[in-house]
């Protein structure tokens, strides 16, 4: 049941989400460039199906995009404080399969329009990247697409406590950027910590874990330079270098079960 708010809270909430949200106009040839560029990098990613077939709890999240200002943005929630798993932490909108979703987009475009009122209409699904193997027995399916650039975000108050944009290269070029190795299923890996903060609203969010890396390979796919930092994946063949990770993830979660 929706959390009712007063008059106040609501008009603060509504005002924030605006300036949020806000889009000074980009021309449309330029806002088409920088899409056409990015779908046509992105589709070569694009994993399909291919391992829809795994027994696994199945989750999906979508990777949304737009262009503001001349620019490659992601947007990104703020998980509600309410919530049991991962109370205020950053994430992109997702969640767990409904026995009605046809399948991993459906899972995707659904739990969007649930969490911040993003109808399927106005999302150009674009691929779906190489999944992430989740305490064993989840498989997450990354969507990425792209989101009407007039989209005004509708957080459901039990879900979603915030919205907010960041620039595709800040994943490249953070100003605020942290990492530490860590090991899982005897393997080496990078956690990655981007501290960003909203200059609409001087807000400050921290972007890790999953989502981080997902936001990180999206920025690689995109944007086709090397980051500031290191990163885990071979920078002159990502396909290959996502894949064998997922299958290395795969293959010890089955071993176990």
């Amino acid at each position: 049941m929706p959390v009712q708010q007063n008059s106040s809270e609501q008009s603060a909430a509504g005002n924030k989400l605006s300036r949020t949200m806000s889009r000074p106009c980009t021309p449309e040839s330029v806002r088409n460039s920088l899409m056409d560029d990015a779908k046509a990098r992105l589709q070569k990613h694009d994993a399909g199906t291919k391992y829809s077939h795994l027994s696994y709890s199945k989750c999906s999240i979508l990777l949304p995009l737009l262009v503001k200002e001349g620019k490659l943005h992601l947007l990104f929630t703020l998980r509600s404080e309410k919530l049991r798993r991962s109370p205020g932490e950053v994430c992109f909108p997702g969640g767990k399969r409904d026995p009605t979703d046809e399948d991993d987009v459906a899972t995707a475009l659904r739990e969007a329009q649930e969490e911040v009122g993003l109808c399927p209409q106005q999302v150009e699904v674009v691929c779906c990247l190489v999944p992430y193997v989740f305490e064993r027995n989840t498989l997450i399916t990354p969507v990425v697409g792209f989101i009407d650039h007039n989209f005004q975000a509708q957080p459901n108050p039990d879900e979603v406590k915030s919205v907010f944009l960041v620039p595709l290269e800040y994943f490249l070029c953070p100003r605020a950027y942290h990492q530490k190795c860590l090991t899982r299923c005897g393997r080496r890996v990078l956690f990655h910590c981007f501290e960003y903060t909203n200059p609409e609203d001087g807000v400050t969010y921290y972007i890790k874990g999953m989502t981080a890396k997902y936001a990180l390979f999206v920025a690689l796919i995109i944007l086709e330079k090397h980051p500031t930092f290191e990163v885990e994946f071979n920078l002159n063949d990502l396909i290959s270098s996502s894949e064998k990770s997922f299958l290395q993830f795969h293959n010890h979660a089955t071993s176990k079960l």
